[in-house]
């Protein structure tokens, strides 16, 4: 009988357990050296100067937007189509956040909404490089230093996508999510990146209760921090990563030419970037012979796994329509009706993909 094709698979192996039963057996469980050398790790990959481990992604975007130090009131401004925790991270610190419309083929930030929908109280942007597709840094830079708007960058869904040549997370306050399904993680787990040393060092006071050390508190923290075997799982799986892309680029290669049914359309890559597929997201398109949804259980009959991300904008989630936080996207909300996850993690094998494009090609309604 056919194994299920799930959607995602972390992928870990001897290597990691062994980092695990190291740590174990140092005794030295929580934030310590092994972080440390994470951090570094991290920052040579990104080649920027500043890495910072957190507890998880959300956390890391918590604390990108805290650094800012706005007041309450001011506006930041986020892509309406995205995981909620971009926006819910402005809510944690009294800010209002802004709904700006996608563009219809990457689904990323469309700078010229942007640029409608910034008023005198906005203050930042946050841009989201969805399923490992860049968005357009050079569009969105530009209206950010127009309007004198701090940028940060939601990259945990685009550990070494790059735009130009240059790795994400390196071009303004980044912020990585080392989820499982991730393109690595650490269970849990999250990092900011950034080259301002001031920033960091303020970033580092407020994961650790603000102690600048032995119980010399000197601002109001929390316990944000990363464990060490979190710490230890991370530098392996970093290790792995180049490898990991490697595997995702060619399943998404192979999908995107074996697909034929004309009313799926296989994602777009915008020009000079490297997208990585943390996710291979097609539109079903109207003229399809069925719902999106009965696609969907059409797959998992057949053994395949599939997925929304996202099934509307975030200003349509019941909590945002309490809070009154309104948003006129209408991209973002014709993009969310079609968007279909198909597996494409490194786990998959040649078989594998030949089965799920069979079985998408086969489809008769």
């Amino acid at each position: 009988m056919r194994e299920f094709i799930a959607i995602a698979k972390p992928l870990v192996g001897d290597e990691e357990l062994s980092a695990i039963g190291e740590v174990l057996s140092s005794g030295m469980l929580t934030q310590g050296e092994v972080v440390k050398k994470f951090e570094d790790g991290f920052s040579r990959y990104l080649g920027v100067e500043n890495s910072i481990a957190v507890s998880n992604g959300t956390v890391a975007l918590d604390l990108a937007v805290k650094a800012l130090g706005l007041k309450d009131g001011d506006e930041v401004i986020s892509p309406a189509f995205t995981f909620i925790a971009t926006a819910n991270c402005i809510l944690y610190q009294g800010l209002k956040p802004v709904f700006a419309d996608v563009d219809e083929r990457t689904f990323n930030l469309d700078p010229a909404d942007l640029a409608e929908k910034i008023t005198p109280k906005t203050k930042a942007v946050i841009g989201v490089h969805l399923y490992g597709q860049p968005f357009d840094l050079k569009g969105v830079q530009q209206v950010c230093q127009d309007h004198n708007l701090a940028l940060i960058e939601d990259c945990a869904q685009a550990h070494g996508a790059e735009h130009h040549g240059k790795k994400v997370g390196s071009f303004a306050t980044g912020c990585f999510s080392f989820y499982p399904t991730k393109n690595m993680t650490t269970g849990e787990g999250g990092m900011i990146t950034t080259n301002d040393d001031a920033v960091a060092e303020r970033l580092r006071l407020i994961r650790n209760h603000g102690d600048t050390g032995k119980y010399n508190h000197v601002l109001v923290g929390y316990n944000y921090r990363m464990t060490n075997i979190q710490g230890a799982i991370g530098q392996v799986q970093l290790g792995k990563l180049e490898e990991f892309i490697g595997r995702r680029l060619e399943n998404a290669k192979y999908l995107s030419s074996h697909l034929k049914a004309k009313e799926i359309t296989p994602p777009y890559v915008a020009k000079d970037i490297r997208h990585v597929y943390n996710q291979y997201v097609v539109r079903v398109e109207d003229d399809f012979p069925c719902t999106r949804e009965d696609l969907m259980a059409y797959l998992q009959s057949k053994g395949v796994g599939s997925a929304i991300h996202y099934p509307k904008p975030v200003y349509d989630q019941p909590i945002y329509r309490d809070l009154g936080l309104k948003g006129s996207c209408p991209v973002a909300e014709d993009v969310s009706r079609r968007v279909l996850s198909l597996p494409v993690h490194p786990s998959l094998k040649k078989e594998d993909l030949e089965y799920i494009a069979q079985v998408i090609n086969s489809y008769g309604g």
